[in-house]
């Protein structure tokens, strides 16, 4: 992705941390039927290779599995909080007008070549995990437990699983680093003020990355 110097995050663990965040990623694979992508929850193994694995899985009448299964490099995309910005939050506006409407967000994008697997056993493990990471924070947890045992058998038979081990990284956070601190700090305020929860998310985020340019 273009990412000006600015913008880009190079520590791993920030990277990692971004990934974790997002719930559900975009899995971009190209192979004999063109370009196609799946919406996925994904696991991350921060202890496998140097940059992590991820973990998960797709329907298996989901012909995009098939990519992954030739060797085509992947791309899977996290996409984090995100916030239009307008003109008006830059207090420089009523100094000389020249400012123009942009988007603040963040990203990461992960490349890598993955392994498919059908091994009910495995297969298990992840969907356990995956249903484990996502049930937790219920006051009722359901467990892959909960289903008959012929049941979930017969959907393990329906899914795919993969491992992709990430070759290369790619991090940004576009948080009007660009900007003046007083430029910086109206868009900033301007968010956390919006009603809208994902402008909120994004002003959280901004305090943190400003007071390290």
């Amino acid at each position: 992705m273009y990412n000006p110097k600015a913008f880009a995050v190079e520590d791993l663990l920030q990277l990692q941390q971004m990934m974790v965040d997002c719930r559900l990623a975009v899995l971009i694979t190209h192979g004999e039927h063109g370009l196609q992508a799946s919406h996925l929850p994904l696991l991350l193994d921060t202890q496998q290779g140097p940059n992590g694995s991820l973990y998960g899985h797709m329907a298996r009448a989901n012909p995009q599995w098939r990519d992954l299964q030739a060797g085509a490099e992947a791309l899977v995309i996290f996409a984090g909080a995100d916030a239009y910005v307008s003109p008006d939050l830059y207090p420089s506006k009523a100094e000389h007008g020249k400012v123009v409407p942009t988007w603040n967000y963040q990203a990461v994008h992960a490349y890598g070549t993955a392994e498919v697997f059908n091994d009910p056993e495995r297969l298990r493990n992840l969907v356990g995990a995956l249903t484990d990471r996502h049930e937790s924070g219920r006051a009722l947890p359901w467990s892959i437990d909960d289903a008959p045992a012929e049941y979930i058998d017969s959907m393990l038979r329906a899914i795919v699983g993969f491992a992709l081990p990430i070759q290369r990284l790619e991090g940004k956070r576009k948080l009007s680093q660009n900007r003046s601190p007083v430029d910086a700090a109206g868009v900033r305020n301007g968010l956390a003020a919006s009603p809208d929860p994902q402008d909120q998310a994004l002003a959280c985020l901004m305090p943190e990355q400003l007071s390290k340019e």
